[in-house]
């Protein structure tokens, strides 16, 4: 499809699905790598990175465990800056390596709370791993360890993402006409 609507929006196509599962797949290869032998926690966030981690964990050879948090940022097209959350941690993260598994990091006011409570809870190695990542909108400087791909600015849907709960489920990824 080059165009969808989602609610009340107008979205066309921008990143096709084979390109974003070329890109999963180098990031994958990178965490086997870097991974080897440290059977890391994987978190991802929830709803947005639920395809990115399944995508991934598809490619991922190592011995690692999977859990997942709701962490929230948004309303509607815009950040809020001001991190909820929703469901909480039910592992023990004392000594551990984590990778959290994120679908898009804008600001980074989401990723930095989280950063913050992971090492509060005594995880030994914090890693980033997000399928989107917008450059010119980061507001901090910790390092994003596997960033399947850089993005312009624009509001974008499908591939998990989400425009007020819908729009999750298009294989590719779309990004708004209309405001």
């Amino acid at each position: 499809m080059k165009k969808v609507k989602v609610l009340d929006k107008e979205f066309g196509l921008y990143i096709p699905q084979q390109r974003i599962e070329e890109a999963i797949e180098t990031v994958a290869q990178r965490i086997n790598t870097d991974m080897e032998g440290k059977n890391p926690l994987f978190l991802v966030v929830l709803n947005g990175a639920f395809m990115f981690a399944s995508e991934l964990f598809k490619r991922l050879t190592i011995e690692c465990e999977i859990s997942f948090v709701k962490l929230s940022s948004y309303s509607g097209t815009e950040t809020t800056s001001v991190v909820r959350e929703l469901i909480g941690l039910d592992h023990s993260l004392d000594g551990r390596n984590v990778v959290i598994v994120e679908d898009i990091i804008d600001t980074g006011h989401t990723m930095k709370y989280t950063i913050e409570k992971l090492k509060a809870l005594e995880a030994t190695d914090v890693r980033i791993a997000t399928l989107f990542f917008k450059p010119k909108s980061f507001q901090y400087d910790y390092p994003i360890d596997y960033k399947a791909m850089d993005i312009s600015n624009e509001f974008i849907v499908g591939y998990g993402l989400d425009y007020n709960q819908h729009g999750r489920n298009f294989p590719d990824i779309y990004k708004i006409t209309e405001d």
